[in-house]
């Protein structure tokens, strides 16, 4: 099954969404759960399509359609449309290096 995603991408599952993710670089990700038949969602659609189109330079928009990617929703806890998740730059070590620590906050 496929979700939809902003500027006519596909997501399959969160393995898709994690590459995105990846991909977006230091720009914030907003992840838009919606579903087809929802009226508030049709009615934050023209608005987030208004941003995500101002903000291109710095925020990436995604749409996921909760009735096709459980998966997704599940893991992010997803339980009410419209949900609105930010993420931004995946970043993750290992080991007592402040610096690290420090550098990466």
């Amino acid at each position: 099954m496929l979700c939809t995603q902003a500027n006519r991408k596909k997501l399959k599952d969160k393995a898709d969404l994690d590459a995105q993710l990846a991909s977006a670089g230091d720009k914030l990700m907003v992840v838009d759960f919606f579903a087809t038949w929802c009226g508030p969602c049709k009615i934050i659609a023209p608005k987030l399509e208004e941003i995500a189109q101002k903000l291109a330079e710095k925020i990436v928009v995604l749409k996921v359609d909760v009735d096709k990617c459980e998966e997704i929703v599940m893991e992010l806890n997803v339980s009410s449309m419209p949900t609105f998740v930010f993420l931004k730059k995946i970043e993750e070590f290992a080991g007592a290096n402040a610096q690290r620590l420090i550098d990466t906050i």
